[in-house]
């Protein structure tokens, strides 16, 4: 049996031990919604719509943990302004809880910092997966939803992410460097064995436009090229207008839509939010951040 096999296994031993200690109270938490938050370049703006995107949709009364998969960037905590005690490599190597790797930002969301960098998760031994399948069990308690705010660009981690994931945010600005990479990435997407487009939900959110019909012209350009030339589906979320305000936020370390919550980034994130919570309320219920490990641990075989 593979460690991924393992994996799945130690899982289902580990939810029907919860499901058997909570049946009297019928308690038994639901697997995470899962959201990966991605771009084909840089400096688009994808953590700010990670982080924003949080905090709107707590203020709708969800539980939110975000989980930096950008490895050795740490961008969630520098624009939380929080100082992470432990990291994701913790977890896996230095025998930490769930719990005590997630750092608590404003308004009591958590965020998980990817560290400097994790080896081979394909190589991990039979304790360790164990450990790690046993440990990821508790987001299903700890958040309703969680975000990976994945690495920029089309590396292999990255395909990797958005590959195992069922619900994908692309970010995309009007700059032309910013649209071509986007389509590279969903090139890649589409050539990638694994990548089931029918069970994967990717919407286009159109980031620093100058108004709401700029960005659905954005997303209508990348839509057309798309249908055109790759088997793939995209759907378009929402835009967020150009706002000076939030490169004020980034400095001071505190997310727009906690500063200023009447700037027009902010309400615009909310509006974001409110879509994108109303639009997957009556969806079946996606696999659980555990099977999203399950997934990539596979794909290294």
């Amino acid at each position: 049996m593979d460690q991924a096999e393992r994996l799945r296994t130690i899982i289902k031993m580990n939810r029907q031990d919860n499901s058997q200690k909570k049946i009297q109270n019928q308690d038994h938490p639901k697997p995470a919604k899962v959201i990966a938050v991605t771009s084909g370049k840089g400096g688009v703006g994808k953590s700010n719509v990670s982080i924003n995107l949080a905090i709107q949709l707590t203020k709708l009364q969800h539980r939110v943990v975000i989980f930096d998969a950008d490895f050795g960037l740490a961008n969630i905590e520098v624009m939380f302004g929080a100082v992470p005690k432990y990291n994701f490599s913790d977890l896996i190597y230095g025998g930490k809880g769930i719990r005590d790797i997630i750092t608590q930002g404003p308004m009591g969301i958590g965020f998980i910092s990817g560290g400097s960098g994790i080896p081979g998760m394909g190589n991990l031994t039979k304790p360790q997966i164990e450990y790690l399948a046993g440990c990821l069990c508790e987001l299903d308690e700890i958040a309703d939803i969680i975000i990976i705010d994945t690495g920029a660009g089309i590396s292999d981690s990255v395909v990797s992410f958005l590959t195992a994931c069922a619900e994908i945010l692309l970010v995309v600005t009007p700059e032309p460097t910013s649209v071509t990479d986007a389509y590279s990435l969903l090139k890649i997407l589409n050539r990638t064995p694994g990548f089931g487009n029918e069970n994967t939900s990717i919407r286009v959110v159109t980031n620093r436009v100058g108004s709401e019909h700029e960005g659905a012209v954005l997303y209508s350009k990348l839509n057309a090229v798309v249908k055109r030339f790759l088997d793939i589906r995209i759907g378009f979320l929402g835009y967020v207008p150009e706002d000076r305000n939030i490169s004020r936020a980034v400095i001071q370390q505190t997310p727009i839509s906690i500063q200023n919550p009447w700037a027009k980034s902010s309400k615009a994130f909310e509006r974001l939010a409110s879509v994108f919570a109303e639009s997957t309320q009556n969806q079946p219920q996606q696999q659980g951040f555990v099977q999203i490990i399950a997934g990539l641990m596979n794909r290294k075989m």
